[in-house]
């Protein structure tokens, strides 16, 4: 087998790799490329050092490559995995600043900061599968780029790369650390999710077919109940969630508890602590690690960079395409009717049988009347999104920040568009007119972080 890792500068790599080495025997990996660009050589390079390392100590003969042009690497691949950030830490920063300053959120997959996540990274990987197509035609992508959800569809519907799953840890957390929470074996429970990536909400039965949801909601605010620890722990309204009779995300806390959430943020922006900075310094604090000559596992730091698990999902779901697993994950990909809101061609992220057909969504009419309306009007901003990025219609991206509920309407809003239109003008060429009309009209962001990640060439 063949992989290739794009992003491979991540520091996340040396968690895939695990996953990789302890599926060795399901998973023959005879090469693994990396692939990074110039900005990400040096990082990707410690990392090649350490993954020889890692194969060394398994014991296993698997040669890894590095370079920084993917056209090298593509060539036959069976397994192409995403996982890169356009514009690095940088734009998150960037992405989380601008809107902080207006006292509205900044998160990296929600609001403003998810929008232009999406608007960033869409055009690179239309290139993408444009070199798979020639290259690899018959490889399996594996996205974990965020936005995913919206990747996902557009990689899917829009460029017509049917291969294709995209995930996320959240789930695979939420999997993790309920039966603890139960004292329940995981295997035997049953789990149905059911929404977009991030927007999400899920159920939980035994194997007598008791409906343990409640019990379940009623851990939801605990540290250890199944969020991820890159979410600031608002505590959810019990009396709302019971309702719902659904367990949902953590990342449901920026839409029920948006005042906490913000208040929280802008507390972080003031102390130049915004999540992105944070990762910056936890990023640069596992890359020495990862020089060290004698390391040769991946270092427990790593669980503190919000996204564990990610890879560790990679690497099962690969496995269970390849050995024809029919065993159940929570993926994102075409909803095909399986829950009834979504649009039968939409991509939702749900309950799955994974397989060697890819992922076959299970039927989960799980929501109620208030989680179905809530899901369609995300669902109509991810298709706004996704027309924006792809045409530069500002208009369009205006109907995404009006949908949008962490954005604020009016003149805020739209001042934030346009900042962050202008702080990423060069990772958006779909909005080069756009943005030389803004910056004849002298906007620009008055924060100074920003200012200096713009002088910086960031």
């Amino acid at each position: 087998m063949k992989i290739v890792i794009i992003g491979a500068g991540s520091s996340y790599t040396p968690e895939f790799m695990n996953g990789l080495i302890v599926r060795y025997d399901e998973l023959p990996v005879k090469e693994i490329w990396l692939v990074d660009i110039e900005e990400g050589r040096e990082k990707m390079e410690v990392i090649k050092n350490l993954a020889v390392r890692m194969w060394r100590r398994a014991g296993k003969n698997v040669k890894i490559y590095a370079t920084l042009d993917r056209r090298e690497a593509l060539p036959d691949a069976d397994v192409v995995v995403s996982q890169f950030r356009v514009g690095r830490l940088y734009a998150r920063i960037k992405d989380e600043r601008i809107p902080l300053l207006h006292r509205m959120l900044g998160q990296e997959t929600n609001g403003a900061a998810e929008i232009f996540n999406a608007f960033r990274t869409i055009p690179v990987v239309r290139e993408i599968i444009e070199d798979m197509k020639e290259l690899c035609p018959d490889a399996w992508l594996i996205n974990f780029t965020n936005p995913s959800g919206i990747l996902t569809e557009v990689i899917i519907r829009y460029f017509g790369w049917d291969k294709c799953i995209g995930l996320c840890n959240v789930p695979t957390i939420a999997m993790m650390e309920e039966p603890v929470k139960l004292g329940i074996d995981p295997a035997e429970l049953t789990y149905r999710f059911a929404g977009i990536n991030h927007f999400h909400w899920h159920k939980v039965w035994d194997k007598e077919g008791n409906d343990l949801t409640e019990k379940v909601i009623g851990f939801v605010n605990d540290r250890d109940g199944g969020t991820p620890v890159n979410i600031y722990g608002a505590p959810f309204d019990l009396d709302l969630i019971k309702s719902m009779d659904a367990v949902p995300c953590g990342y449901h806390r920026y839409y029920f508890q948006t005042e906490e959430m913000v208040a929280h943020s802008i507390q972080e922006f003031a102390g130049r602590q915004t999540r992105a900075e944070q990762m910056l310094k936890v990023e640069e604090q596992l890359i020495e690690l990862y020089r060290d000559p004698g390391l040769d596992t991946m270092p427990e730091l790593l669980k503190k960079r919000g996204g564990a698990y990610y890879s560790d999902t990679a690497c099962e779901c690969i496995s269970a395409i390849f050995n024809d697993k029919k065993i159940h994950l929570v993926v994102n990909t075409v909803n095909h009717g399986a829950v009834p809101v979504l649009g039968e061609s939409s991509v939702g992220e749900m309950s799955c049988i994974i397989s060697s057909e890819g992922a076959e969504p299970l039927p989960c009419d799980i929501l109620n009347p208030a989680c179905e309306a809530m899901l369609k009007s995300m669902k109509a901003m991810e298709q706004c999104v996704i027309a924006a990025a792809l045409t530069g219609d500002y208009g369009m991206a205006l109907q995404a920040f009006c949908i949008n509920p962490l954005v604020k309407n009016g003149r805020d809003g739209r001042q934030v568009l346009d900042e962050l239109l202008v702080a990423h003008e060069k990772f958006l060429p779909q909005f080069s007119d756009v943005i030389r009309s803004l910056k004849e009209k002298g906007i620009r962001s008055s924060d100074p972080v920003v200012q200096e990640l713009c002088r910086n060439g960031n």
